[in-house]
């Protein structure tokens, strides 16, 4: 990709400071970054590394300013790499058709612009958009419809009668619609509860490598638009996620929690089920959360609480050994001052 500074500084809504004409060749972080690279820079110590670098520009946020570089100044260095990256390292496109490994059930409706890859199993009724693509060894059960522009990567299983939307990307080994976890115990024993409900995955969803998303016991377990899960994620039946929720890896929903909208849950945390957690909510990580959160509340803990409160426990948790420390001399000194008031024997 040969983009002027003018022409990328338009693409992201920004303006150069200095020579607007030189040709930019590729994006790379600044300690790696060659002549003819653009790198950014959204802080004054990663700035001074940038500007010392081969790179012919920088994209900047704020008023730095260089004799030496061309700068891209834009209002938010991040969002704008995010829109550059595509430009600089496109994705992979993959031919319209259907390979000869491939079984597809005669039933299935699949988009003449859909690609569907090697060793994919298509059952009944399954409809794929336009230009989505199964990359390889995907199956897919009976009545599944996949929206336009989805990737499922190799080893993505969906389970009949899931739902995805536009733009979906869902990474490789993730499993969408296996059974809830559902049992009754009664005589000795648990009894299965049939899971007869199926997942809902809305659109601009991303999910992660080796995650699970169960279907409901009635009904739908849905996953809102805008939504990104992370790797190794369990989403137990029944739960709804709203739009644009952020999900990190190895956190477990159990059932029919409902989370609002930009909602955020950090890593390795564990969420009971029947809860309501807010809209634009925080749990951090490590977190163990077993009642509801209120719209923009943040928690932490085991069990999580108030962030506030959990650091105040936090800190006087390190302070207990000092605590015990003039605890033994207050109790020493109580002594002594008991036996000095005795009478003598």
């Amino acid at each position: 990709m040969n983009l002027t500074a003018t022409e990328i500084a338009h693409h992201v809504r920004g303006e150069v400071i200095g020579n607007g004409n030189v040709l930019l060749t590729g994006f790379a972080a600044a300690n790696q970054a060659v002549v003819g690279d653009l790198t950014f820079a959204d802080q004054a110590k990663y700035f001074a590394v940038a500007e010392q670098s081969p790179a012919s520009a920088i994209l900047v946020s704020g008023a730095f300013s260089s004799i030496e570089k061309v700068l891209i100044r834009v209002a938010n260095t991040r969002l704008a790499v995010a829109r550059l990256l595509p430009l600089f390292f496109p994705g992979e496109t993959y031919p319209a058709g259907i390979d000869p490994s491939a079984k597809v059930s005669p039933t299935a409706t699949v988009h003449p612009s859909a690609h569907i890859g090697p060793n994919c199993v298509v059952g009944d009724g399954v409809s794929v958009g336009a230009d989505s693509a199964l990359l390889g060894g995907n199956q897919i059960g009976r009545g599944t419809r996949i929206g336009p522009n989805s990737r499922l990567h190799p080893n993505v299983v969906l389970y009949p009668g899931t739902e995805i939307g536009s733009r979906v990307t869902i990474h490789a080994g993730t499993v969408i619609g296996s059974d809830g976890y559902g049992y009754v115990f009664a005589e000795g024993q648990h009894h299965k509860v049939l899971q007869v409900g199926n997942v809902v995955i809305h659109d601009d969803v991303e999910i992660g490598a080796n995650s699970a998303i169960d279907r409901a016991a009635l009904g739908s377990t849905v996953i809102g638009a805008g939504t990104k899960i992370d790797n190794l994620v369990h989403v137990a039946h029944n739960v709804v996620m709203g739009r644009h929720c952020l999900v990190m890896g190895q956190v477990g929903f159990a059932g029919s929690t409902t989370l609002g909208d930009y909602t955020v849950i950090a890593s390795q945390s564990g969420i009971a089920g029947h809860l309501k957690l807010g809209r634009q909510s925080t749990v951090g990580a490590k977190s163990g959360v077993m009642r509801d959160i209120p719209d923009g509340g943040t928690v932490l803990g085991i069990p999580a609480q108030p962030d506030q409160q959990t650091k105040r426990q936090w800190i006087a948790v390190q302070q207990l050994p000092e605590m015990k420390r003039r605890l033994r001399e207050l109790e020493e000194r109580v002594e002594q001052l008991t036996r000095a008031s005795l009478p003598p024997t």
